[in-house]
């Protein structure tokens, strides 16, 4: 059982003088540590994420300081945990909790996590009501309204502090950067049916990192050379995505469909019926890992302190690997498969996937599910089975998967099969998001005793 409790003796009699008339359950720190207190609020955001309709970068941005919000609470009671402070770019240690007061630190971690979140999202209100029906919970194990008080306003105090560091992200100044300049070169990205949307963050690179010394710090290698002449290599990577489903069994062509829509992760997908037109939301890229978190830490019955750790390494991880993916688009700015394909091969043709509205080279997908997937197993183990019923919410089977590894790597393919991907942006993805996440574990220590060193 960890050490989540600060007291002293005179303190105890003054707890139990202030309780008088309260039902206290003597058991209230040890009932407060469930982690599904930390789950479900850490679920309630991912809802309002799909909801407010934010960007796969952008949610990233809220789940990393959500979870950083959860983690530092909770550490400042906990001896077995390292502070960030001090390990990732300008986070300096968070407020003491106060003298002689006793905390129940994993309330004050849900409440520094709920206080973050709310101020990152647009619906508030949900965010609110959501607080409201889980403190109620909590108030409900009989922990002494002095307790409750005391913690809530500590991991608002956190939070308050997690706030402060993220405005100097430079993410308020992007918002008034210019927007994506489209270029007559053919090579270059032009926006893609049904919406033409402009493209989406392209100043990312700019947004402070955690651990990466710049954007640029794990660039990958560059995209095939464009060519028009029909045995160039160009060409070949060209036509494997065009005939992505010819020349392959029934059977094989099915699961690659399932693939490619199980990890379609688009927030927003637009649809037309007719003169109809409407739109259906779905989980971000990484809220679909941020879940295969949770699945993994109650898989392995992971306690508070764990399961906390474990959210926060992973949105970490996540965060850094949009900023890299997000600088090499924006420096390649490689035209997307549809465009090219309708331009030079089938006017008709579309992808089987909804295109995202950004450069190709390299794949969101790629990067981001192999730096999660590198965290993750650092934290469980290689070999990790797991049953993956992230989309079962949108209509879409359970998948079950060996480790977190082979998860990333089907991950990465499925945006070949979706049509949205050349194969280099795949390959070279995953091997950027392999330096992301070994880089970051090798930054950052959140365990007092871990003196192993990893290879980077």
């Amino acid at each position: 059982m960890k050490l989540y409790i600060r007291i002293v003796p005179l303190f105890i009699v003054a707890v139990l003088a202030t309780s008088c008339g309260e039902d206290i359950n003597p058991n209230y720190q040890e009932e407060v540590a469930q982690p599904e207190f930390f789950h479900r609020s850490v679920k309630q955001l991912t809802d309002v994420i799909v909801h407010d309709i934010f960007s796969p970068p952008v949610a990233s941005r809220i789940y990393a300081y959500s979870s950083i919000a959860g983690y530092e609470a909770l550490a400042a009671g906990d001896p077995n945990l390292k502070s960030l402070a001090g390990q990732v770019s300008h986070l300096a240690p968070a407020p003491p909790p106060p003298a002689n007061t006793e905390i129940a630190f994993p309330l004050a971690a849900v409440a520094a996590q709920l206080k973050v979140g709310k101020s990152l999202i647009f619906s508030e209100d949900k965010m609110d009501e959501f607080k409201g029906v889980l403190y109620a919970e909590v108030r409900k194990v009989g922990m002494p309204s002095t307790v409750f008080d005391a913690s809530v306003a500590y991991g608002e105090a956190v939070a308050d502090h997690i706030i402060k560091w993220y405005a100097g992200d430079m993410y308020k100044q992007t918002r008034t950067f210019p927007k994506y300049s489209i270029s007559d070169d053919e090579r270059r990205w032009q926006p893609t049916p049904p919406d033409y949307m402009d493209g989406i963050e392209p100043s990312w690179m700019k947004i402070r990192p955690f651990t990466l010394d710049s954007a640029s710090q794990f660039r990958p290698l560059p995209p095939t050379e464009y060519s028009l002449e029909p045995d160039s290599k160009w060409m070949q990577e060209v036509d494997e995505v065009y005939s992505v489903f010819t020349g392959v069994s029934e059977e094989e062509s099915a699961e690659r469909q399932a693939i490619a829509q199980f990890w379609d992760c688009n927030p927003y997908v637009s649809h037309t019926v007719g003169h109809l037109m409407f739109a259906t939301k779905k989980i971000t890229p990484g809220g679909h890992w941020v879940n295969i978190a949770a699945i993994a830490a109650k898989k392995a019955d992971a306690d508070f302190a764990r399961t906390v750790e474990t959210y926060a390494v992973v949105s970490m991880a996540m965060y850094d690997a949009f900023i890299s993916c997000w600088e090499e688009k924006y420096r390649s700015k490689l035209v997307r498969p549809e465009t090219f394909i309708n331009r030079h091969i089938d006017q008709e043709w579309r992808p089987l996937l909804q295109t995202p509205p950004f450069p190709e080279h390299t794949s969101g997908h790629s990067v981001v599910s192999r730096a999660c997937a590198v965290v993750l197993t650092d934290l469980y183990g290689d070999n990790f089975a797991f049953d993956d019923d992230s989309e079962e919410e949108y209509d879409l089977p359970t998948r079950s998967f060996p480790s977190f590894l082979a998860a990333s790597e089907e991950a990465a393919i499925s945006r070949l099969y979706g049509g949205i991907h050349y194969r280099p942006a795949i390959d070279y993805g995953v091997a950027q998001g392999e330096k992301v996440g070994m880089h970051l574990l090798n930054r950052i220590e959140t365990r007092a005793m871990i003196t192993e060193e990893r290879g980077e």
